[in-house]
């Protein structure tokens, strides 16, 4: 039954390994976000919030893992899984006010939300647009 499970949405390990090819920062604590907001003012924050139950967010998270391009040192990448830490996830959208999407993209600088985008939309976001300003 091998074929069902790959169209019903079986987690594989192909997440996994597409989760390690960029420097990810596990966001799973309500205080890194405090942490997110105090280094946007020296460096953007980036955090991709993905449901790891719906195929269009992992089709997202490997088309953005695979066109990613930046080093640690000109921002920060943090992966949000939403069903693991729903209160995480929650309070990412009252503490930078944006309305919950999945998978959605945020990126953070001096303390506010500059930008954010969900599904398809997300590949259309210019990271590069924030580096050095």
């Amino acid at each position: 039954m091998g074929l069902f499970d790959n169209l019903f949405g079986k987690k594989d390990n192909s997440e996994e390994k597409v989760a390690q090819s960029i420097p990810w920062i596990p966001l799973n604590s309500l205080d890194q976000l405090h942490e997110i907001e105090k280094k946007s003012f020296s460096k953007p924050q980036v955090i991709f919030k993905h449901s790891t139950s719906c195929g269009i967010s992992r089709m997202v998270l490997n088309m953005f893992t695979s066109s990613y391009s930046f080093s640690e040192d000109e921002l920060d990448l943090y992966y949000l899984d939403l069903h693991a830490f729903r209160d995480v996830s929650n309070e990412t959208g009252y503490k930078f006010q944006v309305m919950h999407q999945s998978p959605q993209l945020l990126i953070i600088k001096d303390g506010v939300a500059v930008t954010h985008a969900s599904h398809g939309a997300i590949a259309d976001v210019d990271l590069g647009q924030y580096i050095g300003k």
